[in-house]
Order: C-alpha cells, then sequence, then structure tokens
C-alpha cells in the first residue's frame, strides 16, 4: 500500500492554514490561493523549493527527523499533528514482506477483572479503530443505544456516524463525531495496512456524507481525556469527565472510563443508571 495520497493531503491541508502574515514573512502582490506558498514553507523549514515539493507530492521515503522537525515547525504542526506526521514518514519507509492481519485484539482477564471492578464506573475496553471489545455493566448501559443497535457492530466511529440514535445522545455530536474521525486518521497514519480499519473507513466514507466531509479536513486527534454530554434515554441528560488508559501494550487498545464529580446531578445519573442496569440485561459489548 501506497501512503502518497494521505501524505500530499495532510501537508497541503497544514499549508493552506498559515498566512504569510502569521509567520512574518512580507506579502507581494495578490495571492490566489490561501495560505503559505510552497517556496515559503521550503524557505522556513530550510530545504530546498524542489525538495519539499517532493515532500508534498507524498513522498517521505529516506526523510530525516530533522527534516520532518524542521516541517513541523514550519507549519506549526501541534503534538498530535507532529506524531502523525512522523508516523505517515515511518509507514512510507520499507514493510516487511509478511505483515499478520490485525485483529481487534485480544482483552486480557487481568483488564476485565479491572473494569467489572468499578461497578460505580462506566468503563469499556476500545482498541484504535474504536471498536469496544468489552464493557462493565454500567459502561453497557451508558452506551445502550448503540448496544441495541446491531449495525453499528459495537463501533463508537459506526455509531456516531450510522446510528438515527446518536445525534440525540451526544448532545456535542458534531466534536464527538470530528474526534472520532480524527482518531481513525492516527490510527490510519500509523498502520495503513490495516485492512479492518481501511474497510471502516471506506464503509463510512460511503454512508456518511458528514463522515466523507470530516475526514477530507485531515483532522487528527488523540482521544486522552475530555467531557462528553449525553443525553440517556433512561435518565436524561449527563455530563461526564472521561479518561483514556493506554495499556501499554503496542496493540493500541485502551480502557475508557467515565466519572462525576462527587455531589453532582451527573453523579446521581450515574446511581440512577447503575440501578436500571441491574434489573436489564444488555447485549455483550463484542455482539
Amino acid at each position: 500500500m501506497d501512503n502518497r495520497d494521505e501524505v500530499s493531503a495532510f501537508l497541503r491541508s497544514r499549508r493552506a492554514r498559515i498566512s504569510p502574515e502569521d509567520t512574518g514573512l512580507p506579502v507581494h502582490g495578490r495571492r490566489r490561493v490561501p495560505g503559505l506558498r510552497r517556496g515559503e514553507v521550503a524557505m522556513l523549514a530550510g530545504v530546498s523549493v524542489e525538495y519539499y515539493t517532493r515532500l508534498e507530492r507524498g513522498n517521505l521515503k529516506g526523510v530525516s527527523d530533522a527534516v520532518l522537525d524542521a516541517l513541523c515547525l514550519a507549519l506549526r504542526l501541534d503534538d498530535t499533528e507532529r506524531m502523525h506526521l512522523h508516523d505517515l514518514a515511518r509507514a512510507a519507509g520499507p514493510q516487511p514482506r509478511q505483515r499478520a492481519r490485525a485483529g481487534k485484539g485480544v482483552v486480557r482477564p487481568g483488564v476485565l477483572r479491572i473494569i467489572d471492578g468499578m461497578p460505580g464506573l462506566p468503563a469499556f475496553v476500545k482498541n484504535a479503530r474504536l471498536d469496544v471489545l468489552a464493557a462493565n455493566a454500567l459502561g453497557r448501559a451508558l452506551f445502550s443505544p448503540m448496544h441495541e443497535d446491531p449495525s453499528c457492530g459495537a463501533n463508537t466511529a459506526r455509531f456516531a456516524f450510522l446510528s438515527p440514535a446518536a445525534r440525540t445522545f451526544y448532545l456535542d455530536w458534531e466534536r464527538v463525531s470530528r474526534e472520532a474521525v480524527g482518531v481513525l486518521r492516527v490510527a490510519a497514519g500509523k498502520n495503513p495496512h490495516d485492512r479492518e480499519l481501511s474497510n471502516l473507513i471506506g464503509e463510512l466514507s460511503t454512508r456518511s456524507d458528514a463522515f466523507r466531509v470530516m475526514w477530507g479536513s485531515q483532522v487528527v486527534h488523540v482521544h486522552n481525556r475530555g467531557v462528553k454530554r449525553f443525553r440517556h434515554p433512561v435518565v436524561g441528560e449527563l455530563e461526564l469527565d472521561h479518561e483514556t488508559l493506554d495499556l501499554s501494550a503496542g496493540d493500541g487498545l485502551g480502557v475508557v472510563v467515565y466519572s462525576a464529580p462527587p455531589a453532582s446531578a451527573a453523579e446521581d445519573g450515574l446511581k440512577l443508571l447503575a440501578t436500571w442496569a441491574a434489573t436489564t440485561t444488555p447485549q455483550p459489548a463484542d455482539g
């Protein structure tokens, strides 16, 4: 597989968002397109125009870390974007002849015991493709609209873009969806040979106009912490903090845990959700 198109689109999108005024460069005459010109990026990065043109055409093979770091500074990339560019460069390098087909990932028994040992906090294990591989009872209850929709395949990106229930469930649907797109793009940069990921992106691009537009924006995102607001069909609105704990096994698995501040309305909502979960038998996370 060749990631030249991905590299080219990413660099062009980042060049287009920076104006000469942002960098202190002089502006001469009318500019037909927004953003910096290739020559201006080359000058800021300390490389020739010909060399930068080669890079923006998608050829990152053999590019040194020093040049990549200079590009990151010239294009004003944040930490996530910087990581993504380095991932794209690694993926452009020589690949092993035989590559194991990436699976969904195996959740270790110890991890299952950990999430089940947090009955008062919704928790689930996800992979880089945003498949929910396992969840505790409260985690399944919180995401019951997703688990009740068999077309989602227990995948939060598929739920966000393909399930009508998602736009009601996520009070900040557009932000959540854009973050999901960013997570998938980071995953694609790390492993462009993941066929299941490619199939998921292709499916979402075909079936969702919103996904296709967001994917074209080249957004990248690391899903590690934040606040999400839900409108749960049973307990109503919930505003929950979330943290993603990296399992550090090299397979992209992480534990997502939701919590509420003490004595808050959200904490009361979680207690009500736990009571409801105890009286229902939702479908398992892996379908």
